[in-house]
């Protein structure tokens, strides 16, 4: 059983699991009292580097690096991700970190509270804001979800470095081709609810999007209701919800090298944060959401309330693969079969806020 590195972001630090021989051992909180809403784990280098968003209450955001698996953390003398002053605004939260795929060597991607990126090309040290999206004429328009005006998720292209697909809450999906020059919502036949027009071009409030690991094409997408999958790189979305007991949600996640099979943690309501039907499960489908079926096997059997949010589900990159999950019940729960059984990890932690799992 390969080695792994678990990075578990709370409302009160970050805790480092580690999977040897297949025992493991939680250690932490890393960042104490500090939120920590984005970890990214590159294993790009010679050495893994774990990247962390921590939020001080007194000093503010910054970004965090350690090359020693979290033995040492460096921060750089000047703030890493900064608004430039003619945007008249300044960084609330870094609520994702991404690096990039081996297309695209030292590039890390940041997303951001008000609704920015940020791109790196020294592997997380230094940001440099992308002006195209935020300059773009729909943004003035985009509204702040229930967690605030944020870039929440990148996903990069393993064929083409110039590739990017962001999530805005609550602004949509947009895409480049040309390496951020320039954008495009891509949210044709993704649901808004809660507006008049249903399906407007922009403006969703889109919770998570996976790649999938055998067609590049594919991606999968939590909305606010509603479980879609795109088979044209985000240009169109297919509605895959059917199946699961609700398709209102926070998270999805792909499986690392298996096509057509992805993770979601299905909630009630918007109304009601908490697991559907009261049952800690994670649904899974191997034929791209034709199907879904519940995988609960060692998860807790009685009535259940912790809800999972979005970056909170993630697999990593073993064989087979692992999955990961934590609630804002300070619990956490990983699989080493793929899903077909948990175990529980820790509990009573802080809230977990994000996930983040690599083999090392």
């Amino acid at each position: 059983m390969q080695d792994v590195l678990l990075a578990v972001g709370t409302r009160k630090g970050l805790f480092l699991g580690r999977r040897r021989g297949g025992t493991w051992e939680l250690a932490g909180p890393h960042f104490k009292a500090q939120a920590v809403y984005s970890v990214g784990i590159d294993t790009r280098g010679p050495a893994p580097r774990v990247l962390a968003g921590g939020d001080s209450a007194h000093w503010g955001p910054s970004v965090f690096h350690s090359d020693d698996l979290g033995a040492t953390w460096e921060e750089p003398r000047r703030q890493p991700v900064t608004y430039p002053k003619d945007t008249g605004t300044s960084l609330e939260r870094v609520w994702q970190l991404q690096p990039a795929g081996a297309e695209a060597p030292g590039v890390v991607y940041a997303g951001t509270e008000p609704g920015g990126l940020f791109r790196s090309a020294d592997g997380g040290e230094t940001y440099e804001l992308v002006r195209a999206l935020w300059d773009h004429p729909t943004r003035e328009k985009w509204e702040p979800g229930g967690g605030g005006l944020a870039v929440h998720t990148v996903v990069t292209d393993p064929r083409d470095a110039g590739s990017v697909t962001v999530a805005v809450s609550a602004g949509g999906v947009y895409r480049t081709g040309d390496g951020g020059a320039s954008w495009a919502p891509s949210n044709t036949g993704v649901q808004v609810v809660f507006q008049p027009e249903r399906f407007p071009e922009f403006g969703q409030c889109v919770h998570k999007v996976a790649r999938d690991a055998a067609d590049p094409d594919r991606l999968y997408l939590q909305n606010h209701w509603g479980v879609y999958r795109s088979d044209d790189s985000g240009a169109t979305w297919t509605d895959i919800g059917a199946g699961l007991p609700s398709d209102f949600g926070f998270a999805v996640a792909a499986h690392p090298s298996r096509g057509g099979t992805a993770y979601v943690f299905p909630i009630t309501a918007d109304a009601d944060r908490v697991p559907a039907e009261n049952r800690c499960r994670v649904y899974r489908t191997s034929d791209a959401g034709v199907t879904w079926e519940p995988l609960s096997a060692g998860l807790p059997e009685d009535d259940h309330y912790g809800t999972v949010l979005r970056d909170a589900l993630w697999t990593d990159d073993a064989d087979p693969a692992g999955v990961y999950f934590g609630n804002r019940n300070g619990e956490v729960f990983a699989s080493a079969d793929e899903g077909e059984s948990w175990t529980q990890l820790a509990a009573h932690l802080p809230d977990v806020l994000c996930v983040r799992a690599a083999a090392v």
